[in-house]
């Protein structure tokens, strides 16, 4: 095995930020650190956005007016053209998608478990990029599936639906094009899940690769610019969080869209 400095390259993992770790078990039921980040995730936007929001002005400030700008921007620029008088009946699950989805993706460039450590002194798990766990994102993918063709029976009771889930083409060719539609619907939520899985996981090992490398030569000269680089990337990444989020939310409202608007 290759050496540098005294550590072995099979010490250098950076596939160990990413990785899901056991806290504890209830009831036969493991918990662990990235189901700590999705319920930090869901109580840190149950406390902040009301407080965010409140307020009897017309006209919010600051961290208010951010999150009011983000809200207008999704419902007209992103929603509206797709789902069209339907907005309103389903911008709050789409506000919802595309929070949570964010809120995972910046908490994960947290290290909230090295900074626990080091108050403690102890090693702690309390952390993680759970956007880069496929579990995570495949129920992510799950709910948006549901909700994508719960909407459209919604909208269309459950017959129309079922007799406007494909094109209408000659009887002979209705079973194959049937066939093809089920199986698209079923291709939405896997990519989904992959696309916002792989882009997050890539980040997160490309980080720890670099850090690695601090510890791998020993050098000032590649401290230095694994410093540099590392900065670099943590502001890349920090782009790519809010744009998969921005991806996610927007492919799930296209989805939305066929399913409630069936002459799209």
């Amino acid at each position: 095995m290759l050496d540098f400095g005294g550590i072995a390259l099979g010490q250098i993992n950076p596939l160990k930020e990413v990785v899901a770790r056991e806290l504890f078990s209830v009831w036969g039921i493991t918990v662990s650190n990235h189901m700590f980040m999705v319920t930090l995730a869901a109580a840190v936007l149950i406390v902040v956005l009301p407080l965010a929001v409140r307020g009897k002005g017309l006209v919010r400030r600051g961290f208010g007016n951010l999150i009011e700008t983000v809200c207008v921007f999704i419902r007209e620029e992103m929603v509206r053209p797709f789902l069209g008088d339907t907005t309103d009946k389903h911008i709050g699950f789409v506000w919802t998608v595309f929070f949570f989805v964010l809120t995972l993706n910046l908490l994960g460039m947290v290290p909230i478990d090295k900074f626990i450590t080091l108050i403690s002194g102890k090693e702690s798990h309390l952390g993680g990029i759970a956007t880069a766990n496929i579990w995570v994102t495949g129920s992510l993918a799950l709910v948006a599936f549901f909700s994508i063709h719960i909407f459209g029976m919604r909208q269309q009771g459950v017959w129309g639906y079922v007799r406007n889930f494909a094109p209408h083409v000659p009887w002979p060719m209705v079973p194959f094009i049937y066939f093809l539609e089920v199986v698209g619907a079923l291709v939405k939520p896997f990519a989904l899940a992959i696309r916002l899985f792989a882009n997050m996981l890539a980040g997160h090992v490309v980080l720890g690769t670099l850090l690695g490398l601090i510890f791998m030569f020993k050098n000032y000269f590649v401290g230095a610019a694994t410093v540099i680089g590392v900065v670099l990337m943590s502001l890349l990444e920090l782009f790519i969080a809010f744009l998969q989020a921005y991806i996610f939310t927007f492919l799930t409202t296209i989805f939305i869209g066929f399913a409630v608007k069936p002459e799209h």
